[in-house]
């Protein structure tokens, strides 16, 4: 990692740490042990989201992306890029002949055939608000649950659980990813009072507005059982219900659409790389831990130290790294680009992002060694 002057000295820590998640670049591994993630979205208004995060998470590092979208908008993608693997096997009401007594479990069936060859999944990205489409992402939703199988949760993807909290309420191995305004319409579906953080005045200082940010998302992961949530805004607050941890580096000044997606796929390569990590397929070099990680001075001691980190740690370290990768991209990307920016720039310099705050493991064989 470079010793660059926008990174606090608390980030840094992190990121060394964050760095033992990566599995090193080595001979003895074959396709998919570095990672395979699938977003799961796309239909026919929506074809850039799922590309900017599939392509997000290949550039990031995973070995294989994958795209499950509607069939409408599978030819679309596949024209984006050819290093996507796009399956059109999501249903919507155009492929379905009648709407109003549908079998979800068998519409949801080949997509859940694909669940045992994946670490990760990304739901939401284009996924729009089709009644079928819903049905059949709520089932492989409580599939994906049932097999621990990780998952990361934006846009349309939220809708289902403001819908329907029960889907993730107590699964530790989901991460939510709302804006503001979707961070409000989860707290009302929950039926907790939360600071209304569009509202907070503006002569309170940084200090004070990022304590009530992290309060309100400790209070929304907590009365949703521990779920991991990625609370967007000036500041990303991230909070598992018991602890809370802050990305403050610097993004850019443009709000342009499609930046959320290049965190989305961020997070499923992580997660991916998590899978690995806790599969022991390499040495980390780290001290053997047996314990879970359960209270916050737990956490904290795994995040400082050179003890083995248990999944309640990597889950939230993950979650941080990601939220930290893409407002580098943006803080990159605006850089070149100003007012001009737009969601593929972004995607253009996750590699050069990940290279400056976490950097190839001890060990990579990456090619200015070879």
């Amino acid at each position: 990692m470079a010793n660059v002057q926008h990174i606090s000295v608390p980030s840094k820590v992190l990121f060394q740490k964050a760095r033992k998640l990566v599995p090193p670049m080595l001979e003895k591994f074959h396709k998919g042990q570095q990672g395979r993630v699938a977003v799961i979205g796309g239909s026919l208004d929506y074809t850039g989201a799922p590309y900017f995060s599939a392509m997000a998470s290949a550039r990031l590092g995973c070995d294989l992306s994958h795209v499950i979208c509607e069939s409408s908008a599978a030819t679309v993608i596949k024209s984006y890029s050819p290093n996507l693997m796009v399956h059109p096997i999501l249903p919507s009401s155009a492929s379905v002949k009648d709407t109003n007594s549908i079998d979800a479990p068998s519409l949801a069936s080949p997509i859940i055939a694909m669940l045992s060859r994946l670490h990760a999944l990304v739901i939401g990205p284009g996924l729009g608000r089709d009644g079928v489409t819903l049905k059949v992402v709520r089932e492989v939703m409580k599939e994906a649950r049932s097999r621990s199988i990780p998952f990361v949760l934006d846009a349309d993807g939220l809708l289902l659980v403001t819908e329907d909290p029960e889907l993730v309420k107590g699964y530790r191995n989901c991460i939510l990813t709302p804006n503001v305004m979707e961070f409000s319409r989860l707290a009302k579906a929950l039926g907790i009072e939360v600071p209304n953080l569009a509202e907070i005045p503006a002569n309170q200082s940084e200090s004070e507005k990022t304590s009530k940010e992290a309060e309100a998302c400790e209070k929304l992961s907590e009365a949703l059982g521990g779920v991991t949530i990625i609370q967007k805004g000036v500041h990303d607050v991230i909070s598992n219900g018991v602890t809370s941890i802050v990305s403050d580096l610097p993004g850019g000044l443009k709000r342009s659409g499609g930046q959320g997606d290049t965190l989305t796929g961020s997070l499923g390569t992580l997660l991916g790389w998590r899978a690995a990590y806790h599969d022991a397929l390499w040495d980390s070099g780290e001290k053997e831990n047996s314990k879970e990680a359960t209270t916050k001075e737990e956490v904290q001691s795994e995040l400082e130290s050179e003890k083995r980190m248990s999944p309640n740690t990597t889950l939230l370290l993950a979650a941080w790294a990601g939220a930290a990768i893409t407002r580098e991209c943006s803080r990159r990307a605006f850089k070149a680009k100003g007012r001009s920016m737009q969601a593929s720039d972004l995607t253009d310099e996750v590699h050069e992002s990940f290279l400056e705050l976490i950097g190839e493991p001890e060990g990579s064989r990456v090619p200015e060694h070879l």
